[in-house]
């Protein structure tokens, strides 16, 4: 289907079933419930998985395919912003051309640093991408004030051109007249389903890019970074200039950021210089690594698992676990909440210290790596007691007089 074999077909169809079914899947629990807390049920967080993991699939075709560690990419995640909310403020709020100056305008600035940083690589191209990224963080913040707006952050004005905006255009962001943030109701006969415009359009650009990733992976371009990061004094030996094949990498990997930076204004029509903080690179650097580098389905993951670990593992407070303990004696009961108390709440980021600790350890490989554990512990208890399968047991030879 679409130019894929059968294995990555189902690993598109699995990702297209993950996005429709999110909100479903991520929302168990009856409202009103003690368990309720655990539902990702707000329309912005949903946005953000799906967003993310648009991050973090371009992120991986640079440091998954090539091995290049960049420790910038909130730079691009951060103009894809800034770009974005000059279109709303220039032009109006419909989000397509945001998101298209966004990617373009990423694409551009990647271009720039990727062609300094790829002079060097290893460590030494990681701390220049960092570098970059933080002379970006402090520019946006102070020198570049006009066109930031600094430390309080780009935003849309009543007093803004805004030349393509009509009058009965939405003053939110939309999608020729779809609003983003809104929430549309669907009756089919007896069944009323509902569901988030942003949220549903972010799923789709995350799918379609998703598939170009798959196609980027399995191409003889993904065949050439692969082969940059078996061995690339090799084939620079072999008279193959790697310097292109890195650099494409690096420029297609940024519009994926900037593509997911503008996809954050679209959904906020605000953009700050915390998104280009080195907090950011290493939030999607955590992603693909937990997920698992160099997969396909990994990041996304990887992605989903650590926002919704931020979102609904940090809203576990000393009465929430009061309310779990309640069936404990009072000064055992004590006694288990202020153990568990550093780990929860506010301290939810010594809890994903220590996983993604034992992910590394453990499972290198990621999230994948374990799923292929458990799938192959299952194949293993239907093998017969010596190790081989009953299909492929030989038959006994048949007996012949002699």
């Amino acid at each position: 289907m679409f130019g894929l074999n059968s294995k990555d077909t189902r690993l598109l169809l699995i990702v297209a079933a993950l996005c429709l079914f999110a909100p479903f899947l991520l929302n168990p629990f009856p409202e009103g419930s003690e368990l309720a807390q655990f539902n990702a049920g707000y329309p912005d967080l949903m946005q953000r998985f799906v967003i993310f993991g648009i991050f973090a699939i371009g992120f991986n075709i640079l440091f998954g395919l090539t091995g290049y560690l960049s420790f910038g990419h909130a730079a691009f995640l951060g103009v894809g912003s800034y770009s974005a909310v000059w279109m709303f403020k220039l032009l109006g709020y419909n989000v397509l051309p945001g998101i298209v100056l966004s990617v373009i305008v990423a694409g551009l600035f990647s271009l720039l640093i990727g062609f300094i940083s790829l002079r060097r690589s290893g460590i030494y191209f990681s701390i220049l991408t960092l570098a970059f990224a933080q002379m970006s963080f402090a520019m946006a913040y102070s020198v570049l004030t006009p066109i930031t707006n600094g430390e309080t952050g780009l935003q849309v004005y009543t007093d803004d051109p805004q030349f393509l905006m009509g009058a009965n255009s939405p003053n939110v962001p939309h999608l020729f007249g779809l609003q983003m943030n809104a929430t549309y109701k669907m009756e089919l006969g007896a069944w009323l389903f509902q569901f988030n415009a942003g949220y549903y359009l972010c799923a789709i650009i995350m799918l379609v890019m998703f598939y170009l990733a798959v196609r980027i992976f399995r191409s003889p371009f993904g065949i050439m970074l692969r082969a940059v990061k078996t061995n690339q004094n090799r084939m620079n030996f072999t008279g193959l200039n790697s310097r292109p094949y890195t650099l494409a990498a690096f420029v297609i990997s940024g519009m994926y950021a900037g593509l997911a930076g503008g996809l954050m204004a679209s959904m906020d029509p605000l953009a700050g210089a915390e998104r280009m903080q080195w907090t950011a690179s290493g939030e999607v650097v955590l992603m693909t690594i937990l997920g698992g580098a160099g997969t396909l389905i990994g990041p996304v993951l990887g992605a989903g698992f650590i926002k919704y670990f931020e979102n609904i593992f940090s809203k576990i407070n000393d009465s929430v676990l009061h309310g779990w303990f309640a069936f404990l004696p009072d000064g055992l009961e004590d006694f288990v909440v202020a153990i568990l108390h550093p780990f929860v709440g506010k301290g939810w980021h010594l809890t994903l210290g220590i996983l993604f600790m034992l992910v590394v350890i453990f499972l290198p490989g990621g999230l994948i790596e374990g799923g292929q554990r458990v799938a192959r512990l299952f194949r293993r208890k239907k093998q017969t007691p010596d190790g081989k399968d009953p299909e492929h047991h030989p038959k006994p030879a048949p007996h012949v007089a002699e």
